[in-house]
């Protein structure tokens, strides 16, 4: 199972495009520390993100909470700060208990825990001038890494609401 984990968010609409990302590619997701908005199932439906009610989330006060929560994941940090690249990871056993976890919008994850992770930090390669992407992007491009190594379990692969050959038997013009 693939595990989003955030750390202190300060944009709702990022996490409500990180919810629906999991809710899509069967991940869960994990909060660490205080917010800045209210994240209730009330306040996601007034945010029109109704996709989002009843998603679980886990909730943790710190990074330590979290870490006792879940011993046997395998974590990896995503930071501007890493020399390894996110694809160079071998994420691909479908089986284990893995956890991504990403920074605040500002300040990221902070730097002692990066310290002591560093072997399991990671960056997404970017153009040099660049600081960092999107959260909520940042989260899809390693999540879908993940399961394209593990070979998309329980994901659908084809069209499975309107039918596995509609492109083919749409009507042409």
């Amino acid at each position: 199972m693939n595990r989003i984990v955030l750390f202190q968010p300060e944009k709702p609409a990022n996490v409500g495009n990180i919810i629906r990302t999991c809710m899509a590619m069967d991940a869960s997701l994990s909060i660490i520390g205080p917010l800045t908005f209210e994240l209730s199932d009330k306040s996601l439906a007034r945010a029109e993100m109704d996709y989002a009610v009843g998603f679980p989330i886990e909730k943790f006060d710190s990074i330590e909470e979290f870490l006792a929560a879940h011993p046997k994941a395998e974590g990896y940090y995503v930071t501007r700060y890493s020399e390894h690249v996110y694809s160079d990871f071998d994420l691909s056993h479908s089986e284990k208990d893995y956890f991504f976890m990403f920074g605040r919008e500002s300040t990221g994850i902070p730097k002692d825990v990066l310290k002591a992770h560093y072997d399991k930090t990671m960056r997404i390669p970017m153009a040099i001038n660049a600081r960092s992407l999107n959260l909520a992007n940042s989260v899809a491009i390693v999540l879908s890494e993940a399961l394209r190594q593990q070979n998309f379990p329980n994901l659908a692969t084809v069209e499975t609401i309107k039918g596995r050959d509609f492109l083919k038997n749409y009507p042409t013009k």
